[in-house]
């Protein structure tokens, strides 16, 4: 099957892949990659900081808003005291409340809202995109350590296979059935097969300490969380889509960011324009009051209304001018990143769909050749255990069968990797608003 070219309406489907993120991974049947995705979420500074934005642009739209309603503020005094000598003593309080309203009459304050909420969208796109990154590196760093494991495997059997090759070999060199030669290339042999099973736990090691870094945890309880080796998902369940729709651009939250500032950047034009027009403003007060001056005390209520408060802007040195230019200038940008990051979209979705085509038609000739190698490599040991084949058929056989075996390792680890580098293509499962 050939990878799309164009984007139409079909889509996973049943596979969830516009789904949650926890549908996406589950297909590997392997709980303790979602608990260690949860995990390296939590502790994640990255994902940390994406909070932080998300409440400092909560704050700002908070403020934006506020601009478009009245203020009210409470105010209160008291006085106490004689002003001349022939009069008597005066004691006053008042407490009241003041209010003033700018009346948005070209929707400067309503064009600073609306930019404000699109820029708090984009950044809780933004934070997404930050959880799907520290979900595909986890996956991404779990995958690595569980194919070394079984690379591991491969050579520690490796490794006893030849040490045994050399143990009977240097035995029938000793009772003159065999050269010294062959003994010396089977003890060679083995301890090249040593060297590797060194090199592959050590690498192994270091997979784990990657996978410590990013959830925090130790690498015995990373050893104790993995636990079994769950079997690879079946092919049914990695199987691909004959095309990806338009709607996987809004589950990419960088698009969906992208488009957000292209809003916050037109309405930024709007609120630059809105400046150059005449501003309108009212205020107004109410208070209850209290005078008591030589025994007599009056109480009643005072109140006011205005000014009305028309501003017409009329010389600024082309201040205004110049920021309307300026935010003109940032909308024609913010147009122009949407669509490269659109395009970036489809190229990264389509990549990642041949990459994983690409390893599911070689997996089946690699898993192929190291059958029919393997098999080889058997019937050639014992022909070299019956005497009717040479030490060194044997060790080309072998070398041949394990770089078969690694290959088959290799292809599955690189179609997990394509898979992770599809689910982050695909927006890590997310749907954004409609």
């Amino acid at each position: 099957m050939n990878a799309p070219s164009a984007f139409d309406n079909a889509w996973y489907g049943a596979q969830g892949a516009t789904g949650s993120a926890a549908q996406w991974w589950a297909q590997w049947q392997d709980p303790a990659l979602l608990r260690l995705i949860a995990r390296a979420q939590e502790v994640s500074p990255d994902m940390a900081a994406a909070r932080k934005r998300i409440a400092e642009s909560r704050a700002q739209r908070v403020a934006a808003s506020a601009a478009l309603g009245p203020t009210f503020d409470a105010t209160g005094q008291m006085s106490r005291g004689r002003m001349e000598l022939a009069t008597p003593v005066r004691s006053s309080a008042q407490l009241g409340l003041d209010a003033g309203w700018e009346i948005d009459l070209f929707g400067g304050n309503r064009a600073a809202a609306d930019a404000a909420l699109a820029r708090l969208e984009g950044t809780q796109a933004l934070a997404y995109s930050a959880g799907v990154s520290v979900a595909a590196e986890v996956a991404q760093q779990v995958f690595s350590w569980r194919y070394c494991q079984r690379a591991l495997r491969v050579t520690d059997a490796d490794a006893q296979s030849r040490a045994e090759v050399a143990r009977l070999t240097g035995l029938r060199a000793e009772a003159g059935f065999d050269a010294p030669a062959d003994a010396a290339l089977a003890r060679a042999s083995a301890a090249q097969s040593r060297a590797e099973q060194v090199r592959q736990r050590a690498q192994c090691e270091v997979e784990l300490q990657g996978l410590s870094v990013l959830t925090a945890q130790t690498p015995g309880v990373l050893r104790a969380e993995l636990g079994v080796e769950p079997p690879d998902p079946p092919d049914a369940a990695l199987s691909l889509p004959s095309a990806v729709p338009t709607q996987v651009l809004a589950q990419r939250p960088d698009v969906l960011n992208a488009a957000r500032l292209v809003l916050a950047a037109s309405a930024d034009v709007r609120n630059a324009k809105a400046q150059s027009y005449p501003r309108l403003s009212v205020a107004g007060s109410i208070a209850r009051a209290s005078n008591r001056s030589g025994g007599i005390t009056t109480n009643g209520s005072v109140w006011s209304i205005g000014p009305l408060q028309i501003t017409v802007p009329l010389f600024d040195g082309g201040q205004r001018r110049a920021n309307t230019a300026a935010s003109e200038a940032s909308y024609e940008e913010a147009v122009l990143q949407f669509g490269s990051q659109v395009r970036q979209a489809v190229a990264e979705v389509e990549t990642a769909l041949i990459q994983l085509q690409s390893t599911a038609d070689r997996l089946a000739s690699a898993q192929a050749a190291a059958t029919g190698y393997q098999a080889s490599l058997e019937a050639t040991a014992a022909r070299q255990r019956g005497g009717l084949g040479s030490l060194f058929e044997l060790e080309d056989a072998r070398r041949t069968a394990l770089s078969a075996q690694t290959a088959v390792l290799g292809l599955r680890q690189e179609r997990a990797n394509a898979w992770i580098a599809l689910y982050r293509a695909a927006g890590g499962g997310w749907e954004g608003p409609q």
